[in-house]
């Protein structure tokens, strides 16, 4: 008998088919489908936390504020300008500036301005630093050219108290009697910068009209004279956590001709002769000498001419006063001795 094929598939495929069927409706992974889940955490990991341009990247180093800067540096300009160097506040050393002694600035660095004509390119007119934490003022930047400069009279900044503000009065040791001003750091006749809290800070009067005027004169004449433009950098210097700063670092660069027309590098001191001042609060006193005075013999009051610029009281009838520049030129009316402790000295050819 002749055998008969069989038909059909044998019982090992058959078996086989059925495991894989079984397998395709239990829900285990293949192979390729277990690598793509083990990979897809990772990927939403990503996406669930994108770059954003308002995130820094961890390891780029990011700048400090102005309430995380050093106690003696300056307070740093504001960081939303990080491509103009010329308007951040560059590193001070407080203590290179040598004890006050009569006069009402100092030369820092060879009286060299740490500013070139390349920190103008792509900067804007003016920048003012943001007040940091305490309020206090930063670092103010301008390019001064006769756009910046005022159109029309200033206006009130009494309704500005910057930070240590008092209004006290030494009728008999401050010429204007008030001890603090508003003190502009780049002055109004250069910016028409006038009630802007980031420009005003607590400033002795000696400060503002002998140490910071003729500096601000200076630049403005010399605008107004060629129509160049010069490059100037303001900054308070404050320690540690003070109210009041113990000076402000004036520079200035005129642009247009290498600084050949106007060039310095100063720190202007804080300070009022007479009158010892708390810079933590801006508190202050009479020093002990200025209350000792003798009533019954006191110095006589003359009326003089000084020379802001070259720091030399004259004798209205000297006929060096004559020469002065009518911006250098102030008539007061003081005792000697007081214009010499304020820094001045007596001219040589009158001998006041």
């Amino acid at each position: 008998m002749v055998a008969r094929k069989r038909s059909g598939l044998s019982v090992p495929v058959i078996v086989v088919a059925l495991l894989l069927v079984i397998g395709a409706f239990s829900g285990e992974p293949s192979a390729s489908s277990a690598r793509d889940q083990a990979a897809a955490p990772a990927t939403e990991q990503v996406q669930a936390a994108p770059a954003s341009p308002e995130s820094p990247d961890p390891q780029t180093p990011v700048a400090s504020t102005p309430s995380e800067a050093p106690a003696t540096s300056e307070t740093p300009a504001s960081p939303g300008t990080p491509d103009a160097p010329a308007q951040q506040a560059q590193a001070f050393d407080y203590a290179q500036v040598p004890p006050y002694a009569g006069s009402p600035y100092a030369e820092i660095d060879g009286n060299v301005p740490a500013l070139s004509a390349e920190d103008a390119v792509g900067a804007p007119a003016e920048s003012y630093a943001p007040l940091d934490a305490l309020g206090r003022c930063g670092a103010a930047f301008a390019i001064v050219s006769l756009d910046t400069m005022p159109t029309e009279e200033r206006g009130s900044i009494g309704m500005i108290r910057p930070s240590g503000w008092h209004t006290v009065r030494y009728d008999d040791l401050v010429d204007g009697r008030y001890l603090y001003n508003r003190c502009h750091l780049l002055g109004f006749q250069l910016t028409a910068e006038n009630a802007n809290e980031r420009n005003l800070i607590t400033g002795t009067r000696y400060m503002n009209v002998e140490g910071m005027l003729p500096f601000e004169n200076q630049v403005a004449s010399y605008v107004e004279r060629t129509g160049n433009r010069v490059l100037m950098r303001s900054t308070p210097v404050f320690v540690g956590d003070e109210l009041v700063a113990r000076g402000v670092h004036l520079e200035a660069l005129s642009i247009d001709d290498g600084g050949a027309g106007v060039s310095f590098n100063v720190f202007c001191y804080n300070v009022q002769p007479g009158i010892e001042i708390d810079y933590a609060t801006g508190d202050s006193r009479a020093l002990q000498q200025a209350q000792s005075a003798s009533p019954e013999a006191p110095a006589p009051q003359v009326t003089y001419i000084l020379n802001t610029n070259s720091r030399k009281f004259h004798y209205p009838d000297c006929h060096s006063v004559d020469q002065m520049a009518e911006h250098n030129k102030r008539e007061v009316t003081d005792t000697r001795d007081n214009l010499i402790a304020q820094g001045y000295e007596p001219c040589g050819n009158c001998n006041p």
